[in-house]
C-alpha cells in the first residue's frame, strides 16, 4: 500500500531554493534541447535521446551540479510526463490542452529510492558527488519504518503558506484488504452535501455545510483584501503586508478544506465497509455545467466545487479497505423520477414528481438512480429507501454536537427524505 506523508521541512530557505532552482534549470534544459531539435530537423526526440543530448550540452557548459544523478533524471522525465498528459487531454477533447513550453525557474526536487538512505533515525538524501547529503529528521510515526519502504521524497514549495514541505512516498508492502462484502453501493457527489450514499436499503446523506461555508468565506475575505490592495502601490510596504496576510489566510483555508474533505471521505468509506460493500459506484460529475452559461452565483458555486479532490480521496481510502470504485454517468439522475421515469428539475432539497407525486430527498433520488444505472444499465429500477440518515462527520464548534458512524440520527418520514428537524439534517 502506497501512502504520501507530508511534514514540515527544516532546511534553510537558501539551501532549499538552490535545490529546486537546479531542478527547474534541468527541466528547462531538456525542454529547450527537445524543441530546438524538433524545429531544426522535424524529428520528435524520444525521452532517452533528449536526456542524453541535454546531458551532453550540460557537460559542455561545465555547470555545477547540486543534485544526485537520479534526481537529475527525475527533473528531465518531468517534461515528457507533461507531454504525455497533454496528449491524453487532447484525446479526450480538451481544447485548452497544450504541450509544455514555459521555462521553469523552480521545480519540485525529487529523490528516487536509490538516493535515499536511513541512518540512526535520520533520512539521508543524496546530492551530487562530493556534497554532503541532506539530513531529514523523520516524524515519530515514520521513524520506526524499515529503509526499504521509502520510495520517493519530494521537496515541495507551498505557494499559499510560503514555506517548504517534505512529501514522503511510503510503500509498506502490505496488500490491500480483502473486500468486506459483495454488496454494491452508489454515491452522488453534491455541492451542498458532499456525498449521498445508498445501497438500496439505507440512504446516508453526509452533511458538511461547513465545507461550503469555508469556500464562501475564502472568496469574501479575499475580495476584501484585494480591494484594499488595489488602492496601494504594488511594491510598497502596505501592499506587501496585505499580500502576506492574503497568503496566510489562503493557507489556513486550504488546511481547513483538506481536513473536512478527508473527514467526509473517511466517513463514506467507513459506512460502505460497515454495510459490506464491495463495489462503490460514484457519479461522474466532471462535465457538470460544461459549456453552459450560468449566472455569477451559480458559476461561483460550480467553480468552488472540489468534487475531483473528494473523489480522489474516497478512491484511495476505498482501495485500501478492499473496495472497488467505479465511475458512472450521472446525467439526469437527480431529475428522473425512480417511480414513473418522468424528468423534472427539482427545487430545493426535495424531489417531487409532477406526474405521479413521488417525493424524496433529491440527493437520495440521484444516488439510487446511479445505483440502478450501474446495476441494470438504466435509471428507475430501484426505489429510494423509506428512511434517510443524516451524518455530521465532524464536531461543530458552536454547538459541540458530533455525529459519527455509530451516533447517526435517523431522520425523514416514509417516502420522503425531508428531515424532521434542522438539527437532524445538520443545518
Amino acid at each position: 500500500m502506497i501512502r504520501v506523508h507530508q511534514f514540515t521541512c527544516s532546511l534553510p530557505r537558501p539551501e532549499a531554493d538552490a535545490l529546486n532552482r537546479e531542478s527547474g534549470r534541468i527541466y528547462s534544459q531538456v525542454m529547450v534541447t527537445h524543441y530546438r531539435a524538433y524545429r531544426g530537423s522535424g524529428v520528435w526526440l524520444s525521452q532517452y535521446a533528449a536526456m542524453k543530448l541535454a546531458d551532453f550540452y550540460d557537460t559542455q557548459a561545465e555547470r555545477s551540479r547540486l543534485l544526485h544523478a537520479h534526481s537529475v533524471d527525475a527533473a528531465q522525465e518531468g517534461f515528457y510526463k507533461a507531454c504525455k498528459t497533454a496528449r491524453a487531454c487532447k484525446q479526450v477533447g480538451l481544447k485548452n490542452a497544450h504541450h509544455p513550453y514555459k521555462r521553469k525557474c523552480y521545480r519540485t526536487t525529487i529523490w528516487k529510492k536509490t538516493g535515499i538512505r536511513v541512518e540512526a533515525g535520520l533520512l539521508l538524501l543524496a546530492r551530487a558527488r562530493g556534497l554532503e547529503p541532506v539530513r531529514v529528521n523523520l516524524p515519530a510515526h515514520l521513524a520506526g519504518l524499515a529503509p526499504k519502504v521509502f520510495v520517493e521524497m519530494r521537496l515541495v514549495w507551498d505557494k499559499a503558506s510560503r514555506h517548504y514541505t517534505w512529501h514522503m512516498v511510503v510503500d509498506d508492502g502490505q496488500p490491500n484488504a480483502e473486500p468486506p462484502g459483495q454488496q454494491i453501493a452508489a454515491g452522488d457527489l453534491g455541492e451542498i452535501h458532499p456525498i449521498t450514499l445508498t445501497d438500496g436499503e439505507e440512504t446516508l446523506v453526509v452533511s458538511a455545510r461547513a465545507l461550503r461555508a469555508v469556500k464562501q468565506r475564502t472568496h469574501k475575505r479575499l475580495a476584501e483584501i484585494q480591494r484594499l490592495q488595489s488602492a496601494k502601490v504594488k511594491p510598497s510596504r502596505q501592499w506587501s503586508r496585505l499580500q502576506r496576510r492574503k497568503k496566510r489566510f489562503l493557507a489556513q483555508q486550504k488546511r481547513r478544506t483538506r481536513d473536512i474533505e478527508h473527514t467526509v471521505s473517511r466517513t463514506a468509506v467507513n459506512w460502505a465497509a460497515a454495510r459490506k460493500v464491495g463495489t462503490l459506484a460514484l457519479g461522474d460529475v466532471r462535465d457538470v455545467a460544461e459549456g453552459k452559461r450560468l449566472n455569477a452565483k451559480s458559476q461561483q458555486k460550480v467553480s468552488n466545487w472540489s468534487h475531483g479532490q473528494l473523489r480522489q480521496q474516497i478512491t484511495y481510502k476505498a482501495e485500501a479497505a478492499g473496495l472497488v470504485v467505479e465511475r458512472v454517468d450521472e446525467a439526469y439522475t437527480s431529475q428522473t423520477c425512480p417511480q414513473c421515469g418522468q424528468r423534472a428539475k427539482p427545487k430545493g432539497r426535495n424531489y417531487i414528481c409532477p406526474a405521479c407525486g413521488f417525493a424524496a430527498h433529491r440527493d437520495a433520488v440521484g444516488a439510487v438512480n446511479i445505483l440502478s444505472r450501474h446495476k441494470y444499465g438504466a435509471v428507475g429500477r430501484i426505489m429510494p429507501p423509506a428512511d434517510t440518515k443524516y451524518r455530521r462527520p465532524f464536531c461543530c464548534r458552536k454547538t459541540g454536537r458530533r455525529s459519527r458512524l455509530d451516533t447517526a440520527e435517523l431522520a425523514g418520514a416514509k417516502g420522503c427524505g425531508k428531515p424532521k428537524s434542522s438539527e437532524a439534517a445538520g443545518l
